[in-house]
């Protein structure tokens, strides 16, 4: 059958499952159960144990759900440290349920797959290696992937039951109160690891310092903890940005983030108190400069900005043009080591941030997103996790999630290189259409038809070329042609969760 999105869904995976198909971005408002989980009773004066490997004999088994956090991103030590433990120790069939993974931890998780210690992944997105083997069938069951917000509302609601989380701390105290912002491995924000720490049956706080009792702010608090472990080093805080917040010089991408800025400053929700979230490439931090200078021309300051923080919103905040940061991951080293310093920089949870099923997210508050994109088709689905070969290269993040704000804007080039942007239909579908209003690229902006009070507010301003989703992609396909169709198997190696739990795409395996 087909999805609302126009999707075909295999009555095998329907039948094999509880899903439903997508049908709407409207949640509405359900009646939902939050799930509850056991607790180790503990007592005593410390939580310490000198051995990682004893607490891994004593908490794991088989076929068990384990859990991690990628803030410390390209600079994370713990993930491999763990599981290098756990494939040695010969567990098998286990769930790898991480809040998402990063490139220095796709080599582990290919070993593990290979051994038979994982055979079951949900994360937010996969690259590289991991993601071109997944890819061509090398994973016994399909990847879940999820949003952020769908991650914690999964969480919640049990979907995915985590027996062990293993998080990654720059500090904890004897008892287990930790926060991301102090130590030699600050991190900042541990938003997406805070809902493990709630939810999980045992967590282990794996920490390179040691604080002196009771440790505040205490993000994690000992209530949650089961056990303490010191090694010589959780992470490198130098490599949580690792060139994705790179200030662009690149012309292309000056040219769309002014015109994204056009967009923005031209819409009706450029005004006194509006909020935004922007992103983390070249272009996205281009935009926030643009936008600092129009919101200080124009008298204008912002109420919050909220999801993943960079060195340029924390100088908004430090300038007094946005009032709070509401942040749930730090992109940066700036970003993360002025959280202890900056009272307006406020960190949140997972939930707090995205989760469409508590009452009341974040993102749900939001006037103005701009968000990256793969491909874009001429119905304004957004592919943001297949590359143009069909092989797994992203992550779904939180863009279903920013998706809900009031005016969500693509920024994208019209091709990257001989591959198109725009396209008769993407190769898979992460974000409906019906969730975009605008696309920006260099050669013109296309609004969603849907929206006639932006067409016709931006046909007012010269800066701002309206052009239609088909115009730019027949341009696109001019410039670099037909792309030869991918040849996939019946196969299906990951499964694409719409942020409410049901299934909008199915990727399949690559034909070799």
């Amino acid at each position: 059958m087909k999805n609302k999105v126009g999707r075909e869904i295999s009555d095998e995976i329907l039948n094999a499952t509880n899903y439903k198909p997508f049908e709407t971005t409207e949640i509405g408002h359900p009646v939902v159960h939050y799930t509850g989980h056991d607790v180790r009773v503990t007592k005593g004066d410390d939580k310490l144990v000198a051995s990682l490997d004893d607490v891994i004999k004593n908490n794991l088994k088989d076929g068990m759900t384990i859990s991690f956090h990628h803030h410390f991103r390209n600079g994370d030590f713990v993930f491999n440290m763990v599981m290098d433990k756990i494939i040695k120790m010969g567990y098998k069939d286990l769930t790898l349920a991480p809040s998402s993974l990063t490139g220095v931890m796709n080599d582990k998780v290919i070993e593990a797959i290979k051994a038979g210690t994982i055979t079951n992944i949900t994360s937010s997105g996969m690259r590289g290696s991991l993601g071109e083997a997944v890819s061509h069938g090398l994973l016994k069951n399909p990847v879940i992937f999820r949003s952020h917000g769908n991650r914690a509302r999964s969480i919640e609601n049990g979907n995915i039951k985590i027996d062990v989380a293993f998080i990654g701390v720059p500090n904890a105290d004897r008892m287990g109160n930790a926060n991301g912002m102090n130590g030699e491995s600050a991190l900042g924000s541990l938003g997406y690891a805070l809902v493990d720490a709630k939810y999980a049956d045992k967590v282990v706080l794996i920490t390179d310092t040691i604080a002196d009792y009771p440790n505040t702010p205490a993000s994690i608090q000992q209530t949650q903890v089961d056990y303490v472990v010191k090694v010589d080093k959780v992470g490198d805080p130098d490599r949580i940005g690792s060139g994705a917040t790179r200030f662009t010089k690149d012309p292309k991408e000056l040219k769309i983030a002014k015109m994204v800025n056009d967009v923005i400053v031209n819409s009706p929700y450029f005004k006194e108190g509006f909020s935004f979230q922007t992103g983390t490439g070249g272009a996205a931090l281009a935009v926030t400069r643009f936008l600092r200078q129009a919101m200080i021309d124009n008298n204008i300051t912002a109420s919050f900005t909220c999801g993943g923080t960079t060195s340029p919103i924390v100088k908004l905040l430090e300038e007094g043009l946005v009032k709070k940061v509401m942040d749930v991951q730090d992109f940066d080293k700036g970003a993360a080591s002025s959280m202890k310093s900056n009272p307006g920089q406020i960190e949140i949870d997972g939930s707090w941030y995205a989760d469409p099923d508590n009452k009341g997210a974040m993102v749900d508050q939001l006037d103005v997103a701009i968000l990256s994109a793969l491909e874009i088709d001429t119905d304004f689905n957004v592919n943001v996790l297949t590359g143009s070969n069909g092989e797994i290269r992203g992550a779904v993040g939180g863009h279903q999630d920013a998706g809900t704000a009031k005016m969500t804007i693509i920024s994208a080039p019209l091709t990257r290189g001989r591959i198109a942007t725009i396209v008769p239909a993407v190769n898979s579908v992460t974000t409906p259409g019906s969730s975009i209003d605008v696309v920006v690229t260099e050669v013109g902006v296309a609004v969603n038809p849907a929206r006639k009070d932006l067409i016709e507010a931006f046909k007012k301003v010269p800066s701002i070329p309206v052009v239609s989703i088909e115009e730019l992609q027949q341009r696109a396909e001019k410039i670099v042609g037909k792309p030869e169709k991918i040849e996939y198997t019946d196969r299906t190696v990951a499964l694409v969760e719409y942020r409410d739990g049901t299934l909008i795409d199915e990727i399949k395996q690559i034909k070799d």
